[in-house]
């Protein structure tokens, strides 16, 4: 379950020429967990083995208890490392409840906790207000590209019809578009990036990004969460429990591990364009690593069938999305 020194595979990402990894490396509790020691080991080994892009974001409000700092922390972790700017990309992310007429005031405090001036993606959080237009939305995002602090952009887990209606006014605008989504994608989550809402969408060259790809750590084989986790429509997560024996035992008669079986089947969708994962320890980021290996091996048609029984939101997830 290694993999020899290598890159992984990159995609193309919009129209900017832009070219991303296949793999992701996250930082929502993931550097504030770790020794910083370990945690430049982490990033400067990803980055050597052609993880390059990392998704960080201000995960927390002024004030809040403890603070939120995971970011930060990635600042020093990524300077620590040596690596130059331009050798690696960062994705970061601005929020609908925050707009304040744009998102400029939020990215640049992002970039400045960063210790950046620019991001080379964006990634619009859920909308939870009804007092924005699609087009005030798509002209604060445009306003972010044309002044340089973002190359391409994405939503997080919007619905398939207001990233269809963002779209349509950027391209009736010569605006700079959403490029992708970021949607929870997994063995047991799968309804809304493999549904004929988004099929249409990634017809015409729309991707995603997959994340939330372990459920907590469930898909990992763990019966026990023990740090914070993002939102779990359809409760999803308590009906995967009765089912973690027999998904273990199928990833054993892969000759794999449950983490890197469940990373190497969102790879297998030809509209993911990345798969963002969290990783603490060097051995978590060789496994990933090695799904490439995995499909290779057992094939990609092949191994979507042999977790097809572990898809628990089919018919409960609106394939349209939140």
């Amino acid at each position: 379950m290694t993999t020899t020194a290598s890159t992984v595979p990159v995609r193309a990402l919009g129209d900017s020429g832009i070219r991303v990894p296949a793999l992701a490396l996250g930082s929502w509790h993931t550097y504030d967990r770790m020794d910083f020691e370990k945690a430049v080991e982490l990033v400067g080994t990803a980055i050597e083995r052609g993880v390059n892009l990392f998704d960080v974001g201000v995960y927390g409000i002024p004030g809040m208890q403890p603070p939120a700092i995971t970011d930060v922390l990635f600042s020093a972790i990524i300077r620590a490392t040596g690596v130059a700017r331009e050798d690696w990309l960062l994705s970061e992310k601005v929020w609908t409840d925050a707009y304040d007429d744009g998102f400029r005031g939020q990215l640049e405090n992002a970039l400045f906790r960063v210790g950046t001036d620019r991001t080379d993606l964006v990634v619009l959080g859920d909308i939870h207000r009804d007092d924005l237009t699609m087009h005030d939305i798509a002209a604060a995002m445009q306003e972010l590209v044309t002044e340089g602090l973002v190359t391409e952009w994405g939503v997080n887990n919007w619905s398939a019809s207001n990233i269809a209606e963002l779209r349509r006014i950027a391209a009736e605008e010569g605006w700079t578009g959403p490029a992708f989504a970021q949607l929870k994608y997994s063995i047991a989550r799968r309804s809304i990036p493999d549904g004929e809402p988004f099929a249409k969408l990634f017809a015409d060259g729309f991707v995603f990004e997959a994340s939330d790809c372990l459920e907590g750590g469930y898909l990992s084989g763990r019966t026990d969460l023990t740090r914070e986790v993002g939102r779990d429509p359809g409760e999803v997560r308590s009906a995967l429990l009765s089912d973690l024996p027999a998904y273990v035992a199928v990833a054993e008669s892969l000759g794999t591990s449950p983490a890197q079986l469940a990373i190497a089947f969102t790879l297998t969708h030809p509209a993911n364009v990345t798969t963002l994962f969290g990783a603490t320890r060097l051995s978590q980021l060789e496994d990933n690593l090695a799904a490439f290996e995995l499909i290779e091996r057992v094939g990609a048609q092949s191994l979507r069938a042999a977790v097809d029984p572990f898809w628990v939101d089919r018919g409960i997830v609106d394939p349209e999305g939140p």
